[in-house]
């Protein structure tokens, strides 16, 4: 669905991004969480992208429910299904929530987009304040 898109597009290599990204500020805020749960946070942040184009559910609400089970499958503890479904429902906005996943996924998400280099920057309907127009923070 997002193969001909002209934005910021969500495939593996926006995925990844994201999830190294996370990795990298969970090591610099000393964040006590692992590898695997910001791996999976960040993999599973954008998968319900097709319900959003398909059916008008916002993909943050529709990744969350998509991920949930196969948090499940993976052998994710109660809570850490319920850190990573918060982070995914909430990296869509900036928040004054304290838990540091959900710091986390919203930053790398951020963080991770080239908007600076973006062709389509001026048609973009992001805020000024949302885009990233810098290469290093």
């Amino acid at each position: 669905m997002e193969k001909d898109r002209r934005y910021c597009g969500h495939g593996l290599q926006h995925l990844l991004d994201v999830a190294r990204t996370g990795w990298i500020l969970t090591l610099e805020n000393h964040y006590p969480i692992s590898k695997d749960v910001v791996y999976a946070a960040a993999l599973l942040h954008d998968i319900g992208k097709g319900r959003q184009y398909e059916f008008g559910i916002p993909h943050h609400i529709a990744s969350a429910e998509l991920a949930e089970p196969v948090l499940k499958d993976c052998g994710y503890s109660s809570e850490e299904i319920q850190d990573i479904l918060d982070a995914i429902r909430l990296h869509r906005k900036p928040t004054d929530e304290e838990a540091p996943l959900i710091q986390v996924l919203y930053t790398a998400d951020k963080k991770t987009r080239l908007c600076f280099a973006c062709e389509a920057q001026d048609d973009c309907n992001w805020s000024a304040e949302k885009k990233n127009l810098r290469l290093v923070y």
